[in-house]
This record gives structure tokens, C-alpha cells and sequence, in this order.
């Protein structure tokens, strides 16, 4: 689903979103018991709409972060739509705004991904070849010294 298509008292809503903007979060107290709420703007291609939070969900969610709202709620409140979590929702952090900023970042590479140049060990392969190639050319003067005496 996407922002355009949701109606208000529209339930069972499915859309993913990047918050745009996070306000201030209030406190409030309903039959007894404290409460946190918070409303941010959020965005898809299509266009914004309103979110509200409520308690734990304000701690969740940051400015920046790409959610999806799982079975939604869609209110009205003076002429604007507002998208909620609602009792049976659930909101979803897909990306935060921190893994978002490290991905934008270029990495430089790492030394391991750098190839080695190995021109010692090939030196040192080279070497002994050498020592045999010497020896085989003292094996041939000898030769060459034994058919001069004999």
C-alpha cells in the first residue's frame, strides 16, 4: 500500500515510510496510568502523512529510520489524516538512520583486500635453481678438466 491510498478510519493498513521529521515527545496520564506520545511525518513516493507514536514506539523510532507499519490505523483529527500502530499494530524498524549514514559513506579499502607483491619469495625460489644450475655448470668443468688430463 502506499501513503497516497490510505483513507481515514481506514484500518489494516500495510505501507512502508521513511520519517521525515520526529517532534517533541509528551507525556500524558489516561485512567490512572502515564503515558508517552510523539507525532512524526513520514514519507513514501507518493506522498507524506502524519504518524503518531505511542510509548515504547517512541523510543523505536528515530528521525531518519525507513518503517513499516504492520495492520495500521488511519484517524482523522481536525481535517488530517494520522496513521498509527493502533492496538493491533505493529511498527518495524527496517533501516535505521545510522546503518543509512554508513552505507552512504565511501569505505576505503581494506589491506587485506590490497594484492601482495611476493617478489622476495620469488627471489628466494630463484635462488636455490641458481645454487643447482651452479652446480651442474662445476659438474661440466670437471668434465671438461678430466678429458684435458686424460
Amino acid at each position: 500500500m502506499k501513503i497516497e491510498e490510505i483513507q481515514p478510519n481506514q484500518g489494516n493498513i500495510d505501507v512502508v515510510f521513511d520519517v521525515v521529521e520526529k517532534g517533541d515527545e509528551r507525556t500524558f496520564e489516561k485512567f490512572g496510568k502515564q503515558g508517552r506520545v510523539c507525532n512524526c511525518n513520514v514519507k513514501d513516493e507518493t506522498g507524506t502523512i502524519k504518524l503518531t507514536l505511542w510509548n515504547e514506539d517512541v523510543d523505536k523510532v528515530k528521525e531518519g529510520d525507513k518503517i513499516h507499519l504492520k495492520n495500521g490505523w488511519c484517524s482523522e483529527f481536525k481535517g488530517e489524516r494520522q496513521l498509527s500502530a493502533g492496538k493491533f499494530g505493529e511498527l518495524e524498524v527496517l533501516e535505521n538512520s545510522s546503518a543509512q549514514e554508513t552505507q552512504e559513506e565511501p569505505k576505503a579499502p581494506e589491506p587485506e583486500q590490497v594484492p601482495e607483491e611476493k617478489p622476495t619469495e620469488e627471489t628466494k625460489e630463484d635462488t636455490p635453481e641458481e645454487s643447482t644450475d651452479t652446480e651442474g655448470s662445476e659438474s661440466s668443468e670437471s668434465l671438461v678438466e678430466e678429458e684435458v688430463v686424460g
